[in-house]
C-alpha cells in the first residue's frame, strides 16, 4: 500500500513572499492643520494614529479621532521615505495642501458594476493576498481567464462591483456568490471584498460593501455571510460595523504559511424573512443601479 500523501503539500512560512513597502504621508487633522509622516506599513499607521496606541503625538493632541489622510507617495525604500519626509516637514502650507489637493483629485474613487475585462486587474489584486496574505486560503495563483469567466458567472446572479482612483488604479472589488448550491439556499449568498494593500484603512471597503449589501438587499437576498480567516480583527471590526454578527469559529480551519488559520462566520440580514420569500431577482433594472451607484460616488 502506498503511503504517499494526497492534497498539496503545506504552506509553509518560508512561502510567503516578503511585503516590503515604505511610505511618506500628509495627516490632516481636527484643526485643519497638516502633519507629515513615513511609515512602512500605511494602514497600521493609520490606525496608530487615530487611536493614540504608537500614534505621534502632535496628532494625539489635535484631534486623533478625526485623523484623515490627506496625502501618501510611496517611496524605494525606508532612507528615501527618511529624506522624503524631512523635505515635506519643510514645505510651506500652502505647499503641502497643493499636494494634498491633488493626490485628493487623482485618489476620487468611482464605483461601478465590473465587466469582464476588468479581469487582468481583479486578478493581480486577489493574487497578492494568494502570495502574501492569509485572507484567502487559496495556495495556487489564479489566472485571468479564471476571473473573466468568475465574472462572468457572479453577474448572473449577483453584483460585482470594482472601485478605480480618477488615475486608473483598482483600489479594490466586492462580489457576492451563492452561499450553497441547493436550491433551499437560493435567498442566501457569501460576500467578498478585496481592496489594494496601499487604500486598506481609507474607506474604500465600506464604500464597495455598503453598495453590495444594498444592491443584493434590493434583488430580495435574505442573509449575507461573509467567512473572515482569524486573527484579523480588522477585518472582525469592518464586518461588525457593517451589520454582520459573528455566529461561530471552525478552529484551525486551515493551514498556510506554516501556521494554522481559523475561520469565523459572519452574518448579515438583508431582508425581514417572509413567508413565503419572493423569487430572488437575477438582475435589477440598469437605471436602478446606475442611481444608486451614483449616490455612493457622489459621496
Amino acid at each position: 500500500m502506498s503511503t504517499a500523501g494526497f492534497g498539496p503539500a503545506p504552506s509553509l512560512a518560508a512561502d510567503r513572499q516578503p511585503y516590503t513597502s515604505a511610505w511618506v504621508y500628509l495627516l490632516r487633522c481636527a484643526d485643519g492643520s497638516l502633519y507629515a509622516g513615513w511609515t512602512n506599513d500605511l494602514a497600521r499607521r493609520l490606525r496608530a494614529h487615530r487611536t493614540g496606541a504608537g500614534g505621534a503625538k502632535y496628532t494625539k493632541s489635535h484631534g486623533k479621532a478625526a485623523v484623515q489622510l490627506a496625502y501618501a507617495e510611496a517611496c524605494a525604500d525606508k532612507s528615501a521615505a527618511l529624506k522624503r519626509e524631512a523635505a515635506l516637514k519643510k514645505l510651506p502650507k500652502a505647499e503641502k495642501e497643493a499636494l494634498a489637493a491633488d493626490w485628493a483629485a487623482r485618489s476620487r474613487l468611482t464605483v461601478r458594476m465590473a465587466t469582464p475585462d476588468d479581469a487582468a486587474a481583479v486578478v493581480t489584486l486577489y493574487n497578492w493576498y494568494v502570495t502574501h496574505g492569509t485572507q484567502t486560503f487559496q495556495y495556487e495563483l489564479s489566472t485571468e481567464e479564471e476571473y473573466r469567466q468568475n465574472i462572468a458567472d457572479v453577474l448572473e446572479k449577483a453584483p460585482f462591483l470594482v472601485a478605480y482612483t480618477a488615475d486608473g488604479r483598482l483600489a479594490g472589488y466586492a462580489c457576492a456568490h451563492p452561499w450553497h448550491t441547493r436550491r433551499a439556499f437560493a435567498w442566501d449568498v457569501e460576500t467578498t471584498v478585496y481592496c489594494a494593500p496601499d487604500v486598506l484603512g481609507q474607506g474604500t471597503g465600506r464604500k464597495l460593501y455598503r453598495a453590495l449589501l444594498e444592491l443584493l438587499r434590493r434583488q430580495g437576498y435574505h442573509n449575507a455571510f461573509a467567512l473572515v480567516t482569524r486573527p484579523n480583527p480588522q477585518s472582525d471590526a469592518f464586518h461588525k460595523a457593517l451589520g454582520f454578527t459573528r455566529y461561530g469559529v471552525e478552529k484551525n480551519s486551515g493551514y498556510k504559511f506554516g501556521r494554522w488559520l481559523d475561520l469565523g462566520y459572519w452574518a448579515c440580514p438583508l431582508n425581514p424573512p417572509a413567508d413565503p420569500p419572493a423569487p430572488v431577482r437575477r438582475q435589477l433594472p440598469g437605471c436602478e443601479v446606475d442611481a444608486l451607484l451614483e449616490q455612493v460616488n457622489s459621496v
